[in-house]
């Protein structure tokens, strides 16, 4: 035996545990573009394609029906280090079309030409009617086991895990409108189950604006740009869409949530979702319950301020989809528990005088608690956007067996529409077999032929009954654990188009959630409607508006109505006498604050020690430190991540200063308006930095932790905010980042907002 191969194995052990330890030790910040660094000039050697980053991921290598390939998943990817034609062929030059002579037309042989042109043409589909902006990712889902007894769906298991791919969204907006619009936001989650694929396609707001699927277009079309001038985009905030929902009372609840903080979510990371509609569950024994599903997230429910969602759609409007990828390249891979609302099957479907098949209602969870059957971790990201998050297609119909459908008419609705949008969108009736939306399941659904086949079918007989393939496929029963359709007794009745009584009530619910607000929430609500509504043109709109609010609460509408210089109506219906459900406010409670982001404000005399300990205690917390100085590059060993010109209060979620910094020469008003608002004659011989001091008064105005020690206490009273709430100090970074880590767990420090309303 070679005595050198013992010692060699241990040296590379040494060397992996000591590449560890360095890795420990200097963590990556999120960001990078690519998954190695670039290098200053054109790389002129072959090699193949560089690897996904770390954190990337794309769905398990299946065929077209359903069989697991075992191909690692690079092998989807581009393949050899020449470039090609769509053919495979070699090309020796792609900057230069062939043509008659350097100075002459263009030749029609050129075959690569017009290939790479033509494919260039035709790289855009139809963006989603709905939808349209978002953001996915990959993760896992593991069961609990605690929902096995109401229905007999494999995946809720105990420990049981399925992978998911998840895509959040905005609504109205389209693909380049801003992520941090007030608007709902689609939380749609494909479950990759062994059983067959299960599409839990819901939002952040667990009602909607309509109680029948056949108001959908209306709601939509008047919430889109006005088809004269296409403006605005992404808002709510214009005549259409309040002309429609001040005479569409039935949206009144759905706009309430809207309008409060849950219509501009801090982070997808921190955002619940809801299936919206009632599901009915079944067991193995053919048992039955309703049920409505929850996603709690990990973090809490934390939102924007206005104005910070207003700064963000200028400054970063990718905020929300780079806060999500930056999490799980950081490792703070955001985590929600799935959870259930159950409900007995009864006849009527209704619970404590709540009708369950009304989309617009909610049972408020002190009747019905959430039970956590599951819970999801996100920890991959997207390879290719387009491939993964613009094709992926979603359908409430895909259920597995133990979860069906009621008889919710929005519910109903859906079931058409989301199956018949993706033949326009994705090309054809197989948009299942694109690789994001292959099940991970066997398919042999006779299914052939159509656009874009990439299945590769044997056999002669595609339908039942038939001999000449053996009988191929047959149907499942019980033991095969076949899907049933529950059999529900139908009322008997006439064909009718009307609602129930039940849905006649719009006001109480929207008063319940009013009504279940802390004053400073109900302060941002008042504010909300104000803005909105005073975007309108038309006085009758405004007023019907006010007749609405009239009906769910006096107080609401008098400050709406002062705010817009109008008198409040009185109500014309009698005000619904309602219980507060202390689980819709988002104030009171405490929260870890994973993957947050801390700024830490230095210049070139700060302590280097104390500001390298400090990251490791950041990074330690789960959170992620950028450094803020006066300039670029390296401050010691340490990246500056962020300067005076590129850094600004909303990218962070608390602030420490560990400098004062004077004034860099760039701060001149004249030169940059973030240094100040008072144009070139500003005094700038204070002693910080004016952009530093709006850095502190825009976290402070913003309810933010802010911490600082021994030269940052100087830009503290510069700002004029010590001895203020949430504002710290101490003797040394890690103290004070040991207080503002408490702050951050309230989100914000709430006594900052003032509020007028109790």
């Amino acid at each position: 035996m070679d005595a050198s191969k013992p010692a060699k194995a241990v040296k590379d052990v040494v060397e992996n545990a000591a590449e560890k330890v360095a890795d420990l030790l200097t963590p990556d910040v999120p960001g990078s573009p690519g998954s190695a660094p670039a290098t200053l000039e054109e790389p002129t050697t072959p090699h193949d394609p560089l690897p996904p980053k770390k954190e990337q991921g794309t769905p398990e290598t299946v065929t077209p029906t359903g069989a697991t390939t075992g191909v690692p998943a690079p092998a989807k990817a581009q393949q050899g280090p020449y470039l090609t034609t769509a053919q495979g062929a070699r090309l020796r030059d792609t900057d230069h079309s062939l043509k008659a002579g350097p100075r002459g037309p263009i030749l029609m042989q050129d075959h690569h030409f017009r290939e790479k042109i033509m494919h260039f043409d035709h790289e855009r589909i139809p963006e989603r009617v709905v939808h349209a902006r978002g953001a996915g990712a990959h993760g896992v889902f593991e069961g609990y086991g605690t929902a096995e007894g109401m229905t007999r769906a494999g995946f809720l298991k105990k420990g049981k895990k399925t992978d998911v791919f998840v895509r959040f969204s905005t609504v109205l907006g389209s693909r380049g409108s801003a992520d941090t619009a007030r608007d709902t936001r689609g939380f749609a989650t494909k479950f990759y189950t062994d059983e067959g694929t299960f599409d839990l396609v819901g939002n952040n707001i667990p009602v909607f604006f309509i109680q029948d699927g056949i108001k959908f277009p209306d709601v939509i079309h008047a919430g889109k740009p006005h088809p004269d001038r296409e403006i605005p985009q992404a808002q709510s905030a214009h005549d259409t869409f309040w002309d429609f929902v001040s005479l569409h009372t039935e949206a009144q609840h759905h706009t309430m949530w809207n309008m409060s903080d849950r219509g501009i979510p801090r982070s997808y990371r921190t955002m619940e979702g809801f299936g919206v509609h009632t599901f009915r569950l079944v067991n193995a024994a053919g048992e039955t319950v309703l049920a409505k599903f929850h996603w709690k997230p990990k973090l809490g429910v934390h939102s924007l301020t206005w104005e910070e969602s207003q700064m963000l759609a200028g400054m970063d409007p990718d905020y929300h989809r780079r806060d999500l990828y930056d999490a799980i390249e950081a490792g703070a891979y955001p985590e929600w528990e799935l959870g259930i609302q159950v409900f007995p099957d009864t006849p009527d479907e209704t619970f404590e005088g709540i009708d369950l098949l009304d989309p617009t209602k909610i049972v408020p969870e002190e009747l019905a608690p959430v039970q956590p059957i599951g819970k999801m971790t996100l920890n991959r990201t997207p390879t290719n956007f387009f491939a993964e998050v613009e094709q992926v297609a979603f359908h409430l119909g895909h259920l597995p067996p133990g979860i069906d459908v009621t008889n919710d008419p929005l519910f109903q609705a859906r079931l058409f529409s989301y199956l018949d949008t993706q033949i326009t969108r994705l090309g054809g009736p197989n948009f299942s077999q694109i690789p994001i939306n292959r099940p991970h399941a066997a398919v042999n659904d006779m299914f052939r032929d159509g656009l874009h086949q990439h299945a590769v079918h044997a056999g002669v007989a595609p339908y039942r009954p038939n001999s000449l393939d053996g009988g191929n496929p047959f149907v499942a029963g019980d033991e095969e654990n076949a899907f049933v359709d529950v059999p529900v007794k139908v009322a008997e009745a006439s064909k009718v188009r009307a609602n129930p009584v039940s849905f006649d009530d719009h006001y109480s619910q929207a008063r319940l959630f009013w009504q279940s607000m802390s004053p400073v929430e109900k302060e941002h609500i008042i504010r909300a409607y104000t803005f909105e509504l005073g975007k309108c043109y038309e006085q009758a709109i405004k007023e019907r508006q006010l007749q609405c609010l009239a009906n769910i609460d006096p107080l609401l509408c008098q400050e709406v109505a002062t705010g817009l210089g109008l008198p409040a109506p009185e109500p014309t219906v009698p005000l619904a006498d309602v219980v507060p459900s202390p689980a819709l406010s988002q104030v009171g409670k405490e929260w870890p604050a994973d993957g947050r982001i801390v700024g830490i404000v230095v210049d070139d005399d700060t302590d280097l020690d104390d500001v390298r300990a400090l990251r490791m205690v950041v990074f330690t917390a789960g959170m992620v430190p950028l450094l803020i100085a006066p300039h670029g590059g390296m401050l010691g060993d340490m990246p500056v991540q962020r300067t005076f010109a590129t850094g600004r209060s909303i990218e962070f979620d608390a602030l420490l200063l560990a400098a004062a910094p004077a004034p860099a020469p760039d701060a001149m008003p004249a030169r940059d308006a973030k240094a100040g608002a008072n144009g070139p004659a500003a005094d700038n011989s204070a002693a910080v930095d004016p952009r530093v001091t709006l850095l502190i008064d825009e976290c402070w105005r913003h309810a933010k932790a802010i911490g600082a020690w021994g030269a940052g206490v100087t830009a503290l009273k510069q700002a004029g905010v010590t001895g203020t709430p949430g504002v710290v100090s101490g003797d040394s970074g890690e103290n004070v980042f040991s207080d503002v880590r408490q702050l951050m767990a309230s989100h914000r420090v709430w006594e900052r907002f003032p509020a007028s309303v109790a």
